[in-house]
């Protein structure tokens, strides 16, 4: 199947339906409890287990998480093809539904990544709907090789942990030496164990937390990362899946390294749209009264930085890290443009605020998210492969071509345990997108929609950000959200919702989601 390119969303005619919460009922139809039936699970020679679980001993989480939030530990096999081999155990938390009367299942967790956190996902996640909350026990897990779940840590250098690096001749070779270091420190330090954590293992693993819990069914919410471990869950166990929703998409065929390229192309749509925005607010912003303007005072500045850095507060910026720096803010219009602003005025020798701090890659996140994305599909070996790719990116898409595209560790890791997991099937889900959305971009959202034929979407029609369910983005997307969740109503066909005006928004805005890609 030929992969989707970006159509705007007023142009893509499945997605036209209602657009606004007045128009929102009648697109809206009562889903029966029970998921569609899927495709080939494809779990041979990975049988279902059928040994009896012991019981789950439950505990408060932590001293200094709510009383309401109880964890405990389930034992699943390292390889879910020898169920009898080595055990780990997967870190499980829980909080009750607050109305027992309408308590109608589970609802799990997954923050994204990979490499995110989900064991206090269900106490973070405040801004969820207490009607939700009053059906649904909440369920968060570390998946494998992350948190409390026997984490992967390779023992990284700072250095080494920072693979997204731009293609320069001079430094490709220091590059692969890095990327060809972080992969030997990994086998070296976990062996055999990498080759089993894989989302399609941490899917196997979401399957026993469901036996664990007594349930037939599970429910799912997931973002970013999240919704290709959803994905993969509803191939693998169709039968077993209740009410999903999949939110800020990943395509399965892009998985992973398509899908890291995907960021390239799609920042130059979103730099091109921002040119547009900023230019019609010259005004305000005073960087240029056309798209042409504006864009070229960007790249001066980069080209300034190349000479020498540019000193944002006490950081001094070349310009990669420019580039690299401004990839994700110019999906958001008025980020981007107060960002350039502050950049041209640290060009110009003027005194600006500091740039907030990212937090960087500690070792444990680097090494959970590359053992992942690694293990989940074959990359190619050969370093002259990417070398080739970067130089060709860097000149179709100069803001971020060469960094989507140069070497990683996955150059030199293992071939995958399995092949990688094609998702085919016919299982209800509610797949949820902001159509500028810098970590899963449009094209992944509707890359799934394809792929997951019983699914609908809900595209949020101008939205910006990362995440859109109880983020008050927009209140027709999780007004219809809820209603799927709550009651079971899924909507009749694709919608386009609108942003809500900020003024007349509640939620969190920004959700304790981790991002899904590696990023500076």
């Amino acid at each position: 199947m030929e992969r989707p390119s970006f159509v705007h969303a007023r142009h893509v005619a499945p997605l036209l339906a209602v657009s606004v919460i007045a128009t929102l009922a009648p697109a809206l139809a009562t889903a029966p409890a029970a998921a569609a039936p899927g495709a080939n699970p494809q779990h041979s020679p990975y049988l279902q287990h059928s040994q009896a679980l012991p019981k789950t001993k439950w505990q408060r989480c932590a001293a200094d998480k709510p009383a309401s939030l109880q964890c405990a530990t389930i034992t699943v096999p390292l390889n879910h093809a020898k169920p009898d081999g080595r055990k780990i155990g997967i870190a499980v938390s829980r909080i009750r539904a607050t109305d027992p009367a309408q308590r109608r299942g589970v609802l799990l967790f997954n923050p994204g990544g990979p490499g995110g956190s989900g064991l206090h996902f269900p106490s973070a996640l405040t801004s969820l709907p207490a009607s939700v909350k009053a059906r649904y026990d909440l369920i968060g897990f570390d998946p494998r090789g992350i948190g409390e779940s026997a984490p992967v840590a390779c023992g990284l250098t700072p250095d080494e942990r920072e693979v997204e690096r731009p293609y320069k001749k001079e430094t490709f070779a220091q590059d692969v030496a890095r990327s060809r270091a972080f992969a030997d420190k990994c086998r070296a330090k976990h062996k055999d164990s990498l080759r089993h954590i894989t989302t399609r293992n941490t899917a196997r693993d979401m399957d026993m937390i469901r036996k664990a819990l007594g349930e037939k069914k599970i429910n799912y919410l997931g973002y970013s990362y999240g919704t290709y471990l959803g994905a993969v869950y509803t191939q693998l166990f169709p039968r077993n899946t209740d009410r999903v929703v999949l939110d800020s998409a990943v395509d399965p065929k892009r998985v992973w390294r398509d899908d890291f390229q995907l960021w390239a192309p799609e920042a130059e749509k979103a730099f091109k749209r921002w040119t547009k925005w900023t230019a019609e607010r010259s005004a305000e912003y005073r960087l240029g009264d056309t798209p042409a303007k504006v864009g070229k005072t960007f790249w001066d500045i980069v080209a300034q930085a190349e000479r020498e850095p540019v000193v944002v507060g006490r950081t001094p910026l070349d310009g990669d890290q420019i580039r690299s720096l401004m990839r994700a803010p110019f999906f958001r219009a008025a980020t981007a443009a107060e960002l350039v602003v502050t950049l041209k005025k640290a060009a110009a020798g003027k005194p600006t605020p500091d740039l907030p701090e990212s937090g960087g890659w500690d070792d444990r996140s680097a090494s959970a998210l590359w053992t992942v994305t690694c293990g989940d599909a074959n990359w190619p070996r050969n370093p002259e492969t990417y070398r080739k790719d970067a130089i060709r990116d860097k000149a179709r898409y100069p803001l971020f071509g060469d960094f989507a595209s140069n070497i990683s560790p996955c150059a030199f890791w293992d071939k995958t345990a399995e092949p990688t997991t094609k998702v085919d099937n016919k299982v209800r889900a509610l797949i949820v997108q902001n159509e500028w959305d810098s970590q899963t971009p449009l094209p992944d959202a509707i890359g799934l929609r394809e792929d997951m034929k019983g699914s609908r979407m809900i595209l949020v029609d101008e939205g910006e950000g990362h995440g859109v369910y109880t983020t008050g983005l927009s209140k027709c997307a999780d007004t219809a959200t809820t209603a799927y969740l709550t009651h079971g109503s899924f909507p009749a066909k694709d919608m386009t919702c609108r942003p809500t005006p900020a003024k007349e928004r509640s939620g969190t805005a920004e959700l304790p989601i981790p991002l899904p890609l590696p990023t500076r």
